[in-house]
């Protein structure tokens, strides 16, 4: 069993060079790791959890070196002790510097890090029949670890998880309710190719 593995890290079956782009499709779990402040606390203000699509590119710099770009959208529900407060979408575009591991083998872990522009839209919050605003975007840091397991000559399958650290500073009436800190844990699975 041992000697399978090993053959299987040591193969030279590269399925990803300088200069390859890496298109990958997942279906992520977004799970919010939620801290607030201010009345969201008294409120007990919480952000559910989403399952939705995803599209990410990596260009290769070099052979253990790759840039990725993470495309994806998703609508969460957010709740208090009081019910309800409404919907809240966000679009967080994420771009990390890569480092590839055995990059000639099947099996290609890899980790990253970069940063995460969360855009927030469609936001139907609203508490005591009045609308809640919300601040639109933020910047935040990006974790990342994954592993690309090779099918094919130019297919893998792909597990990743990452960690976003995203904020908004929703209002009522112009005062301030305190600070929404989303940050999710992101888990994907996925399939991949290069051209």
């Amino acid at each position: 069993m041992a000697a399978a593995v090993l053959g299987l890290l040591a193969s030279t079956a590269s399925f990803a060079d300088q200069g390859d782009i890496i298109a990958r499709v997942r279906a992520v779990s977004i799970r919010p790791d939620v801290h607030t402040s201010g009345t969201l606390s008294a409120l007990g203000t919480s952000v559910n959890e989403a399952t939705v699509p995803e599209i990410d590119f990596t260009y290769m710099v070099r052979k253990h070196i790759g840039v990725e770009l993470i495309l994806g959208t998703s609508r969460h529900k957010v709740t208090s002790n009081a019910g309800s407060l409404g919907g809240l979408s966000v679009l967080p575009p994420t771009l990390t510097a890569q480092w590839h591991f055995n990059p000639e083998g099947k099996v290609r872990p890899y980790v990253g890090a970069g940063v995460n522009y969360s855009w927030f839209y469609n936001d139907k919050l609203s508490y005591g029949g009045e609308g809640v605003g919300v601040k639109r975007n933020s910047f935040g840091p990006a974790l990342q670890i994954g592993v690309d397991v090779q099918v094919s000559k130019r297919i893998f399958v792909n597990l990743d998880l990452k960690k976003l650290w995203m904020r908004t500073d929703p209002t009522l009436g112009g005062a301030s309710l305190g600070t929404l800190k989303i940050d999710p844990w992101v888990v994907g699975v996925g399939v991949g190719t290069t051209f």
